[in-house]
Order: structure tokens, then sequence, then C-alpha cells
């Protein structure tokens, strides 16, 4: 059994026929919980829930700070390589998309690594674009092994890949794994990626699982919010995450909650959700899953992110660029996605302290054998 098996169980469940019997009532009595199945948590993503975001907050709060403290960790992103193959409507990176194409060579990889060390990140995030021609994967273990001199952590946002693939990459270095679904629903996933690898659903539906096999302690997941409807695909990846936790009980799960941002290319068939809808999935998924990192991406603004850290948030990105060598190149690769919050790492730190809480650089050492 896989999380496939999953899906397809609420395949044809009737949401709206479940949420017209929600009442105030048992919103009250599900935050009074101490622990959630699967339908409170999809209760508290309903319309009636949304009257009772100010206690689920309080919850969420208190849960935070049971079993995380007061500690903000703060990570940036490192692109390297922006080449793909696949055809997604919704991204920069669309291989049909006429943008400036740039694979970092090994030195441009250590040049940019040096400099994003020397800012003060020991976190990041390794990005290439989707292909296995201009980004194999030699190559990006010959990356993880650059980043592994600099970083005291590594997280792949790469292609899908087999399980022994993983095991290469986890024993280069990399000890954390960032895959979106893009959208939980296979009908609609199959019409927004028209081709390339990325087509096959299931394969992606199933990554985390071989990554996870393969030995990685902490997975990111979350759908692309905009692209269907917000309630669905909050509660399929919630259950994912809380599959994840169930199935391999050492790997920390963290949700992140991203919006589609304007990009090369066109798609205007979204869903799109507001900051308060935001804010209730948040508090939904750490209300589900206490243990649940939340990560707040620069995807949104500064003022959100800001007011968003009492409510759990557990990991925030800093001094972000989303263009290939986009700390050090005169003439960096296409960006992926504009950033709403363009602050600097200093500035993201301050924000953080100024609530009360702690920005942490490096929370892990990893053992030495």
């Amino acid at each position: 059994m896989t999380f496939y098996d999953v899906v397809q169980i609420f395949k044809d469940f009737d949401y709206d026929s479940f949420f017209k019997g929600i009442t105030d009532m048992q919103i009250e009595k599900i935050i009074a919980k101490d622990k959630l199945d699967k339908f409170d948590f999809l209760a508290l993503l309903s319309p009636t829930a949304e009257k009772h975001i100010e206690e689920m907050a309080q919850k969420a709060h208190n849960i935070s700070l049971k079993y995380f403290g007061k500690n903000v960790l703060i990570y940036t992103p490192m692109y390297v390589a922006n080449y793909c193959e696949n055809k997604c409507v919704y991204c920069g990176y669309n291989c049909t998309n006429d943008i400036n194409r740039k694979v970092l060579s090994l030195d441009e990889v250590e040049k940019e690594a040096k400099a994003v060390h020397d800012m003060g990140f020991r976190h990041v995030i390794l990005l290439t674009g989707e292909s296995r021609k201009y980004s194999p994967v030699s190559y990006i273990k010959d990356c993880v092994k650059i980043l592994n001199k600099y970083f005291s952590s590594i997280c792949l946002e790469i292609y899908s890949l087999k399980k022994e693939e993983y095991e290469e990459l986890v024993k280069a270095g990399a000890d954390s794994l960032t895959m979106y679904q893009e959208t939980y629903n296979e009908e609609l996933y199959s019409k927004v990626h028209l081709g390339g690898p990325k087509k096959n659903y299931r394969y992606r539906l199933e990554t985390p699982e071989r990554a996870c096999e393969a030995g990685v302690y902490s997975v990111g997941l979350g759908p692309l919010y905009g692209l269907y409807d917000w309630r669905q695909e909050a509660f399929l990846g919630g259950l994912h995450g809380a599959y994840i936790q169930k199935k391999f009980s050492g790997v920390d799960v963290n949700f992140s909650v991203p919006r589609i941002r304007p990009h090369a290319g066109s798609f205007n068939d979204l869903h799109e959700i507001d900051e308060k809808t935001v804010v209730q999935i948040l508090l939904a998924l750490k209300l589900f899953i206490p243990r649940s990192g939340t990560n707040i991406t620069t995807r949104e603004c500064s003022e959100m992110r800001n007011n968003l850290i009492p409510l759990g948030v557990t990991k925030m990105s800093a001094g972000v660029s989303t263009e290939v060598g986009g700390h050090t190149q005169e003439n960096p690769g296409e960006k992926q996605f504009d950033t709403s919050d363009k602050r600097s790492l200093e500035e993201v730190r301050e924000a953080i302290t100024s609530k009360g809480y702690f920005p942490v650089m490096k929370d892990w050492e990893p053992m030495v054998s």
C-alpha cells in the first residue's frame, strides 16, 4: 500500500454534503480534543470553522510552543539550473517558455555556495529544473558534495527520483526533501501537466515514500494552492503528512501553503485563496498533526509572514533569489516566480526577534561515524 491507495478512497467523497452537516458546536468540541481524526481535520477546513479562527489560533499557538518552543529556523533556496523537460501550464520553467536557461558549472556552484554561506545561512534548499539531461543525478550529487562543505543541512527540491538515486544523494550529504504534489486531483493533474516525466501522477505522489525509504530525515509537503479547490487539496495534503509520519516514525513532516505567483507564460484557470484561508489551512494542519513543522515562504508578503509567526511557524526563508546563480552571477538564469517578501536575512531575523521568537540558523549536526 502507498498513499495513492489512500487518495483513491476519497476520490468520490461528497465534500459538499459533509461540510453542510458541520455545526458550530462540533467545531468547538473538535478544538477541545487532544487528538483529531481525519474527519475532525476536514471539519476544521469547513466554512463553519471560519468563524472559529481565533480559537483555532490559540490552540495552534499552544501546540507549537509545546513541541517547538519559540524557535524559527531560517533557510534560503539555491537555484543551480532551470532547464526543464516538462510542460506544466502554471510554471515559468515550462520547457515551451522562451526564457533564459542556465545551469551552473561546479565552480560556479561553489562560488554561489560560499556567497550564501557568508551571508550567514547554514540550511539551504537545492533546486534544479526537471531535466535529467542538463541536471542529471550525477551533477546533483556533485552539487550536494560541494554544499556539504558549507551547510549543516541540504534539502532537495528536484525532480522525482528512484529510491536508489535518493540513497546516493543522502550518502553525499542531502538530508531532506521538499516535494509538492501540485494538485492531489488526478484528473486535473493530467490536464495541467501536458507532457514530460512529471506527467506521471502516481510516480510523483509516491516520491516522498521512496525518499524516506532512502534515509531522508525530513519531508516537506503541500499542493500548489490555486490549481483546485483548496479544501480538498488541504485535506489530502494533511492526510499525506499523517500517512508519512505513521509509516516513517523517525521522519519530520513539514507543511507549506504555497500559492501561485506571477511567472513566465500564462495560466488563468485559478481557484484563488485569500490570506484568511491560508491561515485556516495552517491552523487546521497544526491541530491535526501537532508535531508537524510549518514553513512560510517568500511567496507571501512580509506583513503576513510576520503575523503568522505566533501561530506555529517553524521555518522561514530569507534573502531569497529564484534565479539560477542569483547571488553571484552577472547574468543569472530566469527566475521561477516572483517573490513577495524581498527582505534580507538580517531583516527577517529582526522580525522574528520582534515577535519574541528566536531565529535559528543551525538546528542540528549530522552524526559522524
